[in-house]
Protein backbone atom coordinates (compact mmCIF):
# COMPACT_ATOMS: atom_id res chain seq x y z
CA UNK A 1 0.00 0.00 0.00
CA UNK A 2 1.38 3.41 -1.05
CA UNK A 3 2.39 5.41 1.68
CA UNK A 4 -0.16 8.38 2.94
CA UNK A 5 0.28 11.64 4.52
CA UNK A 6 -2.53 14.03 5.68
CA UNK A 7 -2.70 17.98 5.99
CA UNK A 8 -5.16 19.37 8.06
CA UNK A 9 -5.38 23.02 7.51
CA UNK A 10 -6.08 25.07 10.09
CA UNK A 11 -4.52 28.49 10.47
CA UNK A 12 -7.58 30.76 9.28
CA UNK A 13 -8.68 32.84 11.68
CA UNK A 14 -12.72 32.97 10.71
CA UNK A 15 -13.25 36.50 11.54
CA UNK A 16 -16.72 35.78 10.56
CA UNK A 17 -17.23 33.55 13.89
CA UNK A 18 -16.33 36.48 16.02
CA UNK A 19 -15.01 34.59 19.05
CA UNK A 20 -12.17 34.50 20.49
CA UNK A 21 -11.67 30.78 19.98
CA UNK A 22 -10.02 29.81 16.81
CA UNK A 23 -12.85 28.61 14.06
CA UNK A 24 -11.66 25.09 14.21
CA UNK A 25 -11.91 24.61 17.38
CA UNK A 26 -15.45 25.53 17.95
CA UNK A 27 -17.44 22.24 19.12
CA UNK A 28 -20.05 20.14 17.22
CA UNK A 29 -21.95 17.05 18.60
CA UNK A 30 -18.67 15.92 21.11
CA UNK A 31 -15.96 16.94 18.82
CA UNK A 32 -14.04 20.11 17.46
CA UNK A 33 -14.80 20.39 14.10
CA UNK A 34 -10.88 20.14 13.12
CA UNK A 35 -11.15 16.93 15.61
CA UNK A 36 -14.15 15.77 12.79
CA UNK A 37 -12.05 16.06 9.93
CA UNK A 38 -9.10 14.24 12.01
CA UNK A 39 -11.64 11.23 12.69
CA UNK A 40 -12.82 11.48 9.36
CA UNK A 41 -8.83 10.22 8.42
CA UNK A 42 -8.28 8.29 10.63
CA UNK A 43 -9.51 4.55 8.57
CA UNK A 44 -6.56 5.87 6.46
CA UNK A 45 -3.52 5.08 8.45
CA UNK A 46 -1.95 7.84 7.64
CA UNK A 47 2.06 7.75 8.17
CA UNK A 48 1.93 11.00 9.25
CA UNK A 49 -0.53 13.50 9.55
CA UNK A 50 0.14 17.33 10.04
CA UNK A 51 -1.81 20.35 10.82
CA UNK A 52 -1.23 23.91 9.34
CA UNK A 53 -1.79 26.38 12.65
CA UNK A 54 -1.87 30.13 12.58
CA UNK A 55 -4.41 32.19 14.15
CA UNK A 56 -4.67 30.70 17.58
CA UNK A 57 -1.91 28.45 17.13
CA UNK A 58 -1.27 27.89 20.67
CA UNK A 59 -4.89 27.17 21.33
CA UNK A 60 -4.85 25.07 18.54
CA UNK A 61 -1.78 23.23 19.57
CA UNK A 62 -2.85 22.82 22.72
CA UNK A 63 -6.33 20.71 21.86
CA UNK A 64 -4.15 18.56 19.38
CA UNK A 65 -2.12 17.45 22.01
CA UNK A 66 -5.24 16.07 23.63
CA UNK A 67 -7.41 14.64 20.52
CA UNK A 68 -4.56 13.75 18.06
CA UNK A 69 -0.98 13.51 20.39
CA UNK A 70 0.70 11.96 17.39
CA UNK A 71 -0.12 14.84 14.91
CA UNK A 72 2.58 17.42 13.68
CA UNK A 73 1.63 20.83 14.18
CA UNK A 74 3.29 23.29 11.10
CA UNK A 75 2.72 27.16 12.06
CA UNK A 76 1.96 28.97 9.42
CA UNK A 77 3.61 32.40 10.44
CA UNK A 78 1.41 34.57 7.90
CA UNK A 79 -1.42 33.27 6.13
CA UNK A 80 -0.68 33.53 2.53
CA UNK A 81 -3.65 31.26 1.17
CA UNK A 82 -3.99 27.55 1.01
CA UNK A 83 -0.89 26.64 -1.40
CA UNK A 84 1.17 28.44 0.80
CA UNK A 85 0.09 26.33 3.71
CA UNK A 86 0.54 23.17 1.94
CA UNK A 87 4.00 24.44 1.30
CA UNK A 88 4.94 25.26 4.80
CA UNK A 89 3.35 21.80 6.00
CA UNK A 90 6.16 20.07 3.31
CA UNK A 91 8.73 21.83 4.39
CA UNK A 92 8.45 20.85 8.05
CA UNK A 93 7.92 16.90 7.29
CA UNK A 94 10.54 14.44 5.78
CA UNK A 95 10.58 14.01 2.08
CA UNK A 96 7.28 12.35 1.28
CA UNK A 97 6.28 9.90 -0.81
CA UNK A 98 2.87 8.46 -2.16
CA UNK A 99 -0.42 10.26 -1.37
CA UNK A 100 -0.54 13.47 0.48
CA UNK A 101 -4.08 14.04 1.63
CA UNK A 102 -5.19 17.73 1.87
CA UNK A 103 -8.30 18.70 3.83
CA UNK A 104 -9.72 22.00 4.94
CA UNK A 105 -10.02 21.98 8.98
CA UNK A 106 -14.01 23.59 9.29
CA UNK A 107 -15.77 20.37 7.16
CA UNK A 108 -16.86 18.54 10.52
CA UNK A 109 -19.52 16.28 8.06
CA UNK A 110 -17.16 15.01 5.88
CA UNK A 111 -17.60 11.05 6.27
CA UNK A 112 -14.41 8.73 6.52
CA UNK A 113 -16.02 6.76 3.44
CA UNK A 114 -15.65 9.43 1.69
CA UNK A 115 -12.51 10.26 2.29
CA UNK A 116 -11.29 6.80 2.09
CA UNK A 117 -13.44 6.38 -1.90
CA UNK A 118 -11.38 9.91 -2.69
CA UNK A 119 -7.69 8.08 -2.30
CA UNK A 120 -8.78 4.81 -3.52
CA UNK A 121 -10.48 6.32 -6.70
CA UNK A 122 -7.04 8.69 -6.85
CA UNK A 123 -4.96 5.55 -6.24
CA UNK A 124 -6.53 3.63 -8.58
CA UNK A 125 -5.94 5.87 -11.65
CA UNK A 126 -2.69 6.47 -10.52
CA UNK A 127 -3.61 10.20 -10.96
CA UNK A 128 -0.79 13.07 -10.46
CA UNK A 129 -3.82 14.50 -8.51
CA UNK A 130 -7.83 14.31 -7.40
CA UNK A 131 -9.99 16.50 -6.27
CA UNK A 132 -13.12 15.90 -4.18
CA UNK A 133 -16.24 17.62 -5.52
CA UNK A 134 -20.02 17.65 -4.94
CA UNK A 135 -23.03 18.71 -6.55
CA UNK A 136 -24.93 21.75 -4.69
CA UNK A 137 -28.35 23.14 -5.15
CA UNK A 138 -26.86 26.60 -4.90
CA UNK A 139 -22.95 26.59 -5.66
CA UNK A 140 -23.11 30.75 -5.37
CA UNK A 141 -19.47 32.11 -4.01
CA UNK A 142 -17.55 28.63 -4.75
CA UNK A 143 -15.52 26.98 -7.60
CA UNK A 144 -16.88 25.70 -10.16
CA UNK A 145 -15.65 22.39 -11.59
CA UNK A 146 -15.67 22.14 -15.10
CA UNK A 147 -15.60 18.94 -17.04
CA UNK A 148 -14.56 17.84 -20.60
CA UNK A 149 -17.31 16.06 -22.65
CA UNK A 150 -15.99 12.60 -21.85
CA UNK A 151 -16.44 13.45 -18.17
CA UNK A 152 -12.87 14.29 -17.07
CA UNK A 153 -12.04 17.14 -15.57
CA UNK A 154 -11.12 20.25 -17.56
CA UNK A 155 -10.48 22.80 -15.05
CA UNK A 156 -11.55 24.48 -11.99
CA UNK A 157 -12.89 28.24 -11.88
CA UNK A 158 -13.71 30.55 -9.54
CA UNK A 159 -16.64 32.17 -9.20
CA UNK A 160 -15.30 35.56 -9.81
CA UNK A 161 -13.75 34.59 -13.16
CA UNK A 162 -16.46 32.57 -14.42
CA UNK A 163 -18.60 32.90 -17.02
CA UNK A 164 -22.96 33.24 -17.11
CA UNK A 165 -22.75 29.63 -18.30
CA UNK A 166 -20.01 28.27 -15.90
CA UNK A 167 -21.73 30.28 -13.03
CA UNK A 168 -24.91 27.64 -13.93
CA UNK A 169 -22.67 24.69 -13.17
CA UNK A 170 -23.59 23.02 -9.65
CA UNK A 171 -20.40 20.92 -9.25
CA UNK A 172 -18.10 22.36 -6.45
CA UNK A 173 -14.56 22.36 -5.42
CA UNK A 174 -14.67 21.02 -1.78
CA UNK A 175 -11.06 22.14 -0.90
CA UNK A 176 -10.49 18.58 -0.65
CA UNK A 177 -7.61 17.17 -2.53
CA UNK A 178 -5.64 13.94 -2.82
CA UNK A 179 -1.85 14.54 -4.63
CA UNK A 180 0.97 12.42 -5.48
CA UNK A 181 3.95 13.38 -3.71
CA UNK A 182 6.54 13.24 -6.35
CA UNK A 183 3.98 16.10 -8.27
CA UNK A 184 3.11 18.20 -5.13
CA UNK A 185 5.96 19.77 -3.91
CA UNK A 186 7.57 21.07 -7.35
CA UNK A 187 4.26 22.46 -8.90
CA UNK A 188 4.05 24.38 -5.39
CA UNK A 189 7.11 25.80 -6.09
CA UNK A 190 5.76 27.18 -9.34
CA UNK A 191 2.78 29.13 -7.29
CA UNK A 192 2.55 32.65 -7.90
CA UNK A 193 0.17 35.30 -5.63
CA UNK A 194 -0.40 36.95 -8.59
CA UNK A 195 -4.17 37.15 -8.20
CA UNK A 196 -7.00 39.26 -6.69
CA UNK A 197 -6.42 38.19 -3.07
CA UNK A 198 -2.76 38.16 -3.17
CA UNK A 199 -2.05 34.85 -2.26
CA UNK A 200 -0.82 31.19 -2.69
CA UNK A 201 -3.80 29.17 -4.32
CA UNK A 202 -3.42 25.49 -3.96
CA UNK A 203 -5.78 25.09 -6.60
CA UNK A 204 -3.82 26.17 -8.82
CA UNK A 205 -1.62 23.20 -8.58
CA UNK A 206 -4.33 21.80 -10.73
CA UNK A 207 -4.39 23.62 -13.46
CA UNK A 208 -0.45 23.71 -13.30
CA UNK A 209 -0.52 19.85 -13.63
CA UNK A 210 -2.80 19.73 -16.28
CA UNK A 211 -0.98 22.45 -18.63
CA UNK A 212 2.21 19.54 -17.78
CA UNK A 213 -0.08 17.05 -19.55
CA UNK A 214 -0.41 15.08 -15.94
CA UNK A 215 -3.44 13.47 -15.13
CA UNK A 216 -6.11 15.69 -12.91
CA UNK A 217 -8.77 13.67 -11.46
CA UNK A 218 -12.39 14.50 -9.86
CA UNK A 219 -14.21 12.31 -7.69
CA UNK A 220 -17.72 13.36 -6.78
CA UNK A 221 -19.18 13.11 -2.96
CA UNK A 222 -21.95 10.64 -3.33
CA UNK A 223 -23.74 13.24 -0.64
CA UNK A 224 -22.97 16.98 -1.48
CA UNK A 225 -23.12 17.61 2.84
CA UNK A 226 -20.23 15.98 3.44
CA UNK A 227 -18.12 18.61 1.84
CA UNK A 228 -20.14 21.70 3.79
CA UNK A 229 -18.26 24.26 5.80
CA UNK A 230 -18.46 26.83 8.64
CA UNK A 231 -17.87 30.48 8.25
CA UNK A 232 -20.20 31.89 10.88
CA UNK A 233 -22.43 31.31 13.62
CA UNK A 234 -25.20 30.57 11.66
CA UNK A 235 -23.64 28.21 9.10
CA UNK A 236 -22.42 26.76 12.41
CA UNK A 237 -25.62 26.01 13.85
CA UNK A 238 -27.12 24.54 10.52
CA UNK A 239 -24.02 21.93 10.53
CA UNK A 240 -24.79 20.87 14.06
CA UNK A 241 -28.76 20.19 12.95
CA UNK A 242 -27.31 18.40 10.06
CA UNK A 243 -25.15 16.49 12.22
CA UNK A 244 -27.68 16.00 15.20
CA UNK A 245 -30.24 14.26 12.21
CA UNK A 246 -27.15 12.22 10.67
CA UNK A 247 -26.48 10.61 14.43
CA UNK A 248 -29.90 10.26 15.52
CA UNK A 249 -30.94 8.13 12.00
CA UNK A 250 -28.19 6.15 12.64
CA UNK A 251 -29.63 5.12 16.12
CA UNK A 252 -32.55 4.72 14.85
CA UNK A 253 -31.71 2.11 12.42
CA UNK A 254 -29.44 -0.09 15.10
CA UNK A 255 -32.24 -0.72 17.17
CA UNK A 256 -32.73 2.35 19.35
CA UNK A 257 -35.79 4.22 20.01
CA UNK A 258 -35.90 8.32 20.10
CA UNK A 259 -39.54 9.63 20.97
CA UNK A 260 -38.35 13.22 19.17
CA UNK A 261 -35.09 13.26 17.28
CA UNK A 262 -35.38 17.11 16.39
CA UNK A 263 -34.92 17.94 20.37
CA UNK A 264 -32.55 15.20 21.03
CA UNK A 265 -29.11 15.69 20.91
CA UNK A 266 -26.82 13.01 20.93
CA UNK A 267 -22.64 13.34 20.59
CA UNK A 268 -21.02 11.29 18.29
CA UNK A 269 -18.93 10.15 21.10
CA UNK A 270 -22.15 8.60 23.08
CA UNK A 271 -22.84 4.77 22.75
CA UNK A 272 -26.31 3.34 23.38
CA UNK A 273 -27.76 -0.21 23.82
CA UNK A 274 -30.17 -2.15 22.24
CA UNK A 275 -33.73 -1.22 22.95
CA UNK A 276 -32.72 1.84 24.64
CA UNK A 277 -35.55 4.81 24.82
CA UNK A 278 -34.83 8.02 24.30
CA UNK A 279 -37.33 10.50 24.86
CA UNK A 280 -37.99 14.46 23.99
CA UNK A 281 -35.86 17.50 25.40
CA UNK A 282 -33.07 15.31 26.04
CA UNK A 283 -28.91 15.49 25.56
CA UNK A 284 -26.23 12.77 25.54
CA UNK A 285 -22.44 14.01 25.63
CA UNK A 286 -19.12 13.41 25.82
CA UNK A 287 -18.40 9.67 26.87
CA UNK A 288 -22.11 8.79 27.84
CA UNK A 289 -23.64 5.47 27.88
CA UNK A 290 -26.48 4.29 28.16
CA UNK A 291 -27.73 0.41 28.27
CA UNK A 292 -29.87 -1.67 26.67
CA UNK A 293 -33.38 -1.70 27.56
CA UNK A 294 -32.87 1.80 29.35
CA UNK A 295 -35.25 4.80 29.34
CA UNK A 296 -33.58 8.44 29.93
CA UNK A 297 -35.92 11.93 29.42
CA UNK A 298 -37.68 13.37 29.10
CA UNK A 299 -35.85 16.28 29.74
CA UNK A 300 -32.84 15.02 30.87
CA UNK A 301 -28.92 15.75 30.61
CA UNK A 302 -26.02 13.09 31.07
CA UNK A 303 -22.57 14.23 30.39
CA UNK A 304 -19.94 11.45 30.67
CA UNK A 305 -22.51 9.54 32.72
CA UNK A 306 -22.89 5.39 32.33
CA UNK A 307 -26.26 4.01 32.56
CA UNK A 308 -27.16 0.44 33.12
CA UNK A 309 -29.34 -2.24 31.61
CA UNK A 310 -33.03 -1.45 31.93
CA UNK A 311 -32.68 1.99 34.24
CA UNK A 312 -34.92 4.69 34.41
CA UNK A 313 -33.84 8.12 34.33
CA UNK A 314 -36.57 10.82 34.44
CA UNK A 315 -36.10 14.90 34.54
CA UNK A 316 -32.39 13.81 35.55
CA UNK A 317 -29.15 16.05 34.80
CA UNK A 318 -25.68 13.81 35.61
CA UNK A 319 -22.44 14.11 35.28
CA UNK A 320 -19.97 11.70 35.65
CA UNK A 321 -21.89 9.08 37.25
CA UNK A 322 -22.37 5.79 37.44
CA UNK A 323 -25.77 4.37 36.90
CA UNK A 324 -26.24 0.13 37.48
CA UNK A 325 -28.38 -1.91 36.29
CA UNK A 326 -32.41 -1.33 36.69
CA UNK A 327 -31.88 2.03 39.03
CA UNK A 328 -34.54 4.19 39.03
CA UNK A 329 -33.79 7.83 39.50
CA UNK A 330 -35.95 11.39 39.45
CA UNK A 331 -37.88 13.76 38.46
CA UNK A 332 -35.83 16.28 39.09
CA UNK A 333 -32.67 14.75 40.67
CA UNK A 334 -28.76 15.55 40.18
CA UNK A 335 -26.30 13.24 39.64
CA UNK A 336 -22.90 14.78 40.53
CA UNK A 337 -19.49 13.29 39.56
CA UNK A 338 -18.50 10.32 41.85
CA UNK A 339 -21.70 9.55 42.15
CA UNK A 340 -22.12 5.57 42.10
CA UNK A 341 -25.56 4.02 42.06
CA UNK A 342 -25.79 0.25 42.51
CA UNK A 343 -28.13 -2.59 40.87
CA UNK A 344 -31.99 -1.81 41.59
CA UNK A 345 -30.94 1.78 43.79
CA UNK A 346 -33.38 4.65 43.90
CA UNK A 347 -32.47 8.43 43.33
CA UNK A 348 -35.77 10.30 43.70
CA UNK A 349 -37.35 13.56 43.19
CA UNK A 350 -35.10 16.73 44.20
CA UNK A 351 -31.90 14.96 45.56
CA UNK A 352 -28.30 15.75 45.06
CA UNK A 353 -25.72 13.22 44.92
CA UNK A 354 -21.71 13.97 44.85
CA UNK A 355 -18.86 11.45 45.46
CA UNK A 356 -21.75 8.98 47.05
CA UNK A 357 -21.71 5.20 46.66
CA UNK A 358 -25.36 3.68 47.30
CA UNK A 359 -25.37 -0.16 47.53
CA UNK A 360 -28.12 -2.48 45.73
CA UNK A 361 -31.37 -1.62 46.50
CA UNK A 362 -30.68 1.69 48.61
CA UNK A 363 -33.18 4.10 48.32
CA UNK A 364 -32.86 8.21 48.79
CA UNK A 365 -36.42 9.07 47.93
CA UNK A 366 -36.90 12.15 48.18
CA UNK A 367 -35.73 16.32 48.90
CA UNK A 368 -32.09 15.42 50.00
CA UNK A 369 -28.49 15.81 49.88
CA UNK A 370 -25.84 13.18 49.65
CA UNK A 371 -22.32 14.13 49.66
CA UNK A 372 -19.50 12.09 50.23
CA UNK A 373 -21.01 9.25 51.49
CA UNK A 374 -21.24 5.08 51.05
CA UNK A 375 -25.12 4.10 51.60
CA UNK A 376 -25.43 0.20 52.43
CA UNK A 377 -27.43 -2.50 50.71
CA UNK A 378 -31.33 -2.06 51.12
CA UNK A 379 -31.05 1.36 53.47
CA UNK A 380 -34.02 3.91 53.04
CA UNK A 381 -32.93 7.28 53.63
CA UNK A 382 -35.47 9.35 54.76
CA UNK A 383 -37.09 12.54 53.28
CA UNK A 384 -35.11 16.32 53.48
CA UNK A 385 -31.60 14.41 54.73
CA UNK A 386 -28.64 16.21 54.64
CA UNK A 387 -24.94 14.77 54.71
CA UNK A 388 -23.27 17.74 55.81
CA UNK A 389 -19.88 16.70 54.58
CA UNK A 390 -17.87 19.85 54.68
CA UNK A 391 -16.32 21.92 57.51
CA UNK A 392 -15.32 24.80 55.97
CA UNK A 393 -11.65 23.72 55.15
CA UNK A 394 -11.87 19.82 54.00
CA UNK A 395 -14.42 17.06 52.69
CA UNK A 396 -15.48 14.35 55.28
CA UNK A 397 -17.15 11.00 54.53
CA UNK A 398 -20.45 9.50 56.18
CA UNK A 399 -21.10 5.61 55.93
CA UNK A 400 -24.43 4.10 56.62
CA UNK A 401 -24.70 0.79 57.05
CA UNK A 402 -26.74 -2.27 55.27
CA UNK A 403 -30.64 -2.42 55.65
CA UNK A 404 -30.51 1.11 57.61
CA UNK A 405 -33.55 3.50 58.28
CA UNK A 406 -32.70 7.00 58.41
CA UNK A 407 -35.39 9.24 59.66
CA UNK A 408 -36.51 12.52 58.17
CA UNK A 409 -35.15 16.03 58.91
CA UNK A 410 -32.09 14.09 59.39
CA UNK A 411 -28.28 15.29 59.44
CA UNK A 412 -25.25 13.50 59.34
CA UNK A 413 -22.33 15.79 60.13
CA UNK A 414 -19.33 13.96 58.63
CA UNK A 415 -17.35 12.26 59.68
CA UNK A 416 -19.81 9.69 60.95
CA UNK A 417 -20.97 5.91 60.77
CA UNK A 418 -24.38 4.53 61.07
CA UNK A 419 -24.04 0.73 61.92
CA UNK A 420 -25.88 -1.81 59.82
CA UNK A 421 -29.69 -2.15 60.26
CA UNK A 422 -29.42 1.15 62.38
CA UNK A 423 -32.00 3.81 62.81
CA UNK A 424 -31.86 7.02 63.24
CA UNK A 425 -34.91 9.16 64.60
CA UNK A 426 -36.54 12.04 62.55
CA UNK A 427 -35.16 15.97 62.68
CA UNK A 428 -32.08 14.01 64.62
CA UNK A 429 -28.63 15.90 63.86
CA UNK A 430 -26.27 13.03 63.98
CA UNK A 431 -23.04 13.90 65.20
CA UNK A 432 -21.43 10.72 66.48
CA UNK A 433 -21.54 7.23 65.40
CA UNK A 434 -24.51 4.95 65.67
CA UNK A 435 -23.87 1.25 66.47
CA UNK A 436 -25.58 -1.81 64.26
CA UNK A 437 -29.06 -2.42 65.78
CA UNK A 438 -29.15 1.23 67.32
CA UNK A 439 -31.77 3.87 67.39
CA UNK A 440 -29.70 7.27 66.84
CA UNK A 441 -31.49 10.19 68.43
CA UNK A 442 -30.31 13.73 68.99
CA UNK A 443 -32.84 16.49 69.70
CA UNK A 444 -34.67 18.31 72.39
CA UNK A 445 -37.93 17.31 73.81
CA UNK A 446 -40.78 18.79 72.74
CA UNK A 447 -43.06 20.67 75.15
CA UNK A 448 -46.98 22.56 74.46
CA UNK A 449 -47.64 25.48 75.69
CA UNK A 450 -51.47 25.42 76.44
CA UNK A 451 -53.18 28.26 75.25
CA UNK A 452 -50.77 30.00 72.84
CA UNK A 453 -53.11 30.60 70.09
CA UNK A 454 -55.76 32.31 72.55
CA UNK A 455 -53.46 34.62 73.98
CA UNK A 456 -51.01 35.53 71.10
CA UNK A 457 -53.09 35.64 68.28
CA UNK A 458 -56.62 36.01 69.70
CA UNK A 459 -59.39 37.00 66.71
CA UNK A 460 -57.42 34.64 63.90
CA UNK A 461 -58.78 31.56 61.83
CA UNK A 462 -55.89 29.55 64.09
CA UNK A 463 -58.00 30.71 67.65
CA UNK A 464 -61.29 30.34 66.22
CA UNK A 465 -60.61 26.68 64.88
CA UNK A 466 -58.77 25.69 68.33
CA UNK A 467 -62.23 27.12 70.47
CA UNK A 468 -64.24 25.02 67.88
CA UNK A 469 -61.66 21.74 68.59
CA UNK A 470 -61.85 22.42 72.55
CA UNK A 471 -65.61 22.67 72.46
CA UNK A 472 -66.19 19.47 70.81
CA UNK A 473 -67.82 20.84 67.56
CA UNK A 474 -64.81 21.28 65.29
CA UNK A 475 -63.84 18.95 62.31
CA UNK A 476 -61.32 17.18 64.85
CA UNK A 477 -63.89 15.92 66.73
CA UNK A 478 -64.82 13.59 63.78
CA UNK A 479 -63.03 10.08 63.38
CA UNK A 480 -63.87 10.54 59.71
CA UNK A 481 -62.06 13.87 58.92
CA UNK A 482 -58.90 12.10 60.45
CA UNK A 483 -59.20 13.11 64.06
CA UNK A 484 -58.06 11.65 66.81
CA UNK A 485 -55.18 9.88 67.67
CA UNK A 486 -51.49 10.50 65.16
CA UNK A 487 -50.73 7.59 62.62
CA UNK A 488 -47.08 6.54 62.79
CA UNK A 489 -46.33 7.32 66.33
CA UNK A 490 -42.50 8.44 66.77
CA UNK A 491 -40.36 5.69 67.11
CA UNK A 492 -38.83 6.49 70.29
CA UNK A 493 -42.16 6.66 72.25
CA UNK A 494 -42.33 4.02 74.90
Amino acid sequence: MNQRTVIVLAAGQGKRMKSDVPKVLHPLLGRSLVGHVLAATAALRATRTAVVVGHGAAQVTAHLAEVAPAATTVTQQEQNGTGHAVRVALGALPPLTGTVVVLNGDTPLLRAETVADLVATHEAAGAAATVLTAEVADPHGLGRILRRPDGALDSIVEERDATDAQRAVREINSGLYAFDAAHLGPMLGKLTSQNDQGEEYLTDVLGLLAAAGEQVAAYRAPDATDVLGCNDRAQLADLRARMRDRVNHAWLTSGVTLLDPATTWIDVTVTLGRDAVVEAQTQLYGQTHVGAGARVGPDTTLVDTVVGERAALVRTHATGAEVGDEVSVGPYAYLRPGSVLGRRSKVGTFVETKNARLGEGAKVPHLSYVGDATIGEYTNIGAATVFVNYDGVAKHHTVIGRHARTGADNMFVAPVRVGDGAYTAAGSVITADVPPGALGVSRAAQRNIDGWVARRRPGTAAADAADLARAGTGPEADPATGGGPAQGADPTAE
